[in-house]
């Protein structure tokens, strides 16, 4: 018998608890993981959308927007600033306090910056995560860094 086929080496038909719908005390299918592409800017959006999706899926779309904005800063600066590829990934925790971490391959620690200019364009993200986050930070690990945030539904 092949693994997860009928005695015919077929797939048996999934069972409505594997077809994506968690229990939603569940917290292990509360869980996001996407692999990035190096240079991938268009790859933010996709990011946005599906945390979106899972937010509400999950039963928090409250968090949607602070979680999006936040997400976005730090999705797009290991891209921009590491020349590598990232993994994302968001955890909700059955306290409800949602986990976003965005891992790169270089020790190279983000810095915050202050704006140069009233109108600059760029700058802001590591101010805005400061912010907005209930906490955040930086571990390093061997084959590079996780910069993450957390935020508390109450």
């Amino acid at each position: 018998m092949a693994p997860g086929g009928g005695p015919s080496g077929r797939a048996l038909p999934a069972r409505p608890a594997e077809q994506g719908t968690p229990a939603p005390d569940c917290a292990l299918h509360r869980r996001l993981h996407l692999p990035l592409d190096a240079a991938d800017l268009v790859a933010v959006g996709a990011v946005r959308s599906r945390l979106r999706a899972a937010l509400d899926q999950w039963g928090v779309p409250e968090l949607a927007d602070t979680a999006e904005l936040l997400t976005s800063e730090l999705v797009t600066n290991a891209l921009l600033h590491t020349g590598q590829g990232a993994v994302f990934d968001a955890v909700l925790t059955a306290d409800l306090r949602l986990r976003i971490e965005v891992q790169d391959g270089t020790a190279r620690l983000p810095r915050r910056r202050d704006p140069v200019a009233e109108y600059a364009t760029s700058g802001r993200g590591l101010l805005l995560v400061e912010a907005l986050a209930d906490d955040w930070g930086v571990q390093l690990r061997g084959d590079g860094k996780v910069t993450w945030f957390e935020l508390a539904y109450s």
